[in-house]
């Protein structure tokens, strides 16, 4: 067409551009267990949604800056059990939670004891899978003081566990995890063991954990390495997230990872147990996971509303196709 020639409303309209990887894991289903999806853009809902992703879990974390006061604690922990379920279902993605006091900021003692009382008015709520992510950051006497107090939380609330494993230290600290939670009397196939990597993994299957994997560029696991380990270890207790946060990272690492496994050859059986269903396995043991929920699709409403607000902003369409120099 001649430069010269006016552009019709047909030649304006968005031309939808599918990843290249997509297409080797077309019809497959992910469960993301662990992304930070308060701090990522409808975009990336909307991109995970193309890629595959049906459910996800989202656990209570550090927002980059300590918080000052327990209603904060408060206000976040009703996001993530409110609007942000909300925002992920208009996107077609089944979003469930885990709630906990992270470990860093549970060096904070005089604040960590006002929001260990109010950890009870949340742990309890619809979609609330385990509580999590709790463990050792700096493996500070505070930190497994809160550690402690929330295993038994979790015991008798009779919820899965979800530990986050420290980037310092991270084979001592993984260990100590497993044991204060074993001194605890927790089932350890209640318990899921996050940011494995190779130092840690044999120790973990070993002692009948989950094993959790995060793929998340430089910092934790790439997925080369993920595939070597599935080829290694196999697929029993075995699972991957992206842990896509406010950081430099990925959410859509757990379809990425499952085509690049394709590309090596690892079975479809194989990629379906590590990037969907021990996932469900493991967290189900809450009871609040049905898989009807996103195994049979449900009609998206984009107009309905959650407390007065919905995603749309002044009628806009919430589809935009980054791959077309036109916004409308």
């Amino acid at each position: 067409m001649c430069c010269s020639q006016p552009l019709s409303e047909e030649h304006l309209q968005p031309q939808v551009q599918i990843p290249f990887f997509t297409e080797q894991i077309k019809g497959m289903r992910f469960f993301d267990p662990h992304v930070h999806m308060t701090s990522r853009t409808t975009d990336d809902y909307q991109a995970m949604a193309d890629a595959g992703i049906v459910a996800i879990i989202e656990p209570a974390f550090w927002l980059g800056q300590p918080r000052t006061g327990v209603d904060t604690f408060k206000d976040y922990y009703s996001s993530l059990v409110g609007w942000e379920r909300f925002r992920s279902s208009q996107f077609g993605i089944q979003h469930y939670c885990t709630i906990g006091l992270n470990s860093r900021e549970a060096n904070n003692e005089a604040l960590a004891e006002q929001v260990m009382e109010i950890l009870p008015l949340f742990i309890y709520k619809e979609g609330v899978v385990g509580v999590g992510e709790i463990g050792f950051d700096d493996q500070t006497a505070a930190e497994e003081k809160y550690y402690r107090l929330q295993l038994d939380l979790a015991k008798e609330a009779l919820l899965p566990v979800q530990i986050h494993t420290p980037h310092r230290d991270k084979k001592r600290g993984t260990t100590r995890s497993m044991d204060i939670a074993l001194e605890h009397g927790l089932d350890p196939y209640s318990v899921i063991v996050d940011h494995n990597n190779e130092e840690t993994v044999k120790e973990v299957l070993d002692r009948g954990f989950w094993a959790a994997f995060t793929i998340y560029p430089f910092t934790k696991m790439g997925n080369e390495r993920m595939v070597k380990i599935v080829e290694q270890y196999g697929t029993e207790r075995i699972m991957i997230n992206s842990a896509a946060d406010w950081g430099i990272s990925d959410p859509l690492a757990v379809p990425k990872t499952a085509a690049l496994m394709k590309q090596q050859g690892i079975s479809d059986e194989a990629i379906r147990l590590v990037t969907y269903q021990n996932a469900i396995t493991a967290f189900a043991q809450s009871g609040q996971i049905n898989v009807a929920d996103f195994e049979t699709p449900k009609g998206i409403d984009q107009t309905e509303k959650f407390e007065g607000n919905t995603v749309l902003r002044g009628g806009q369409q919430p589809r935009i196709d980054k791959s077309s120099i036109i916004i409308r």
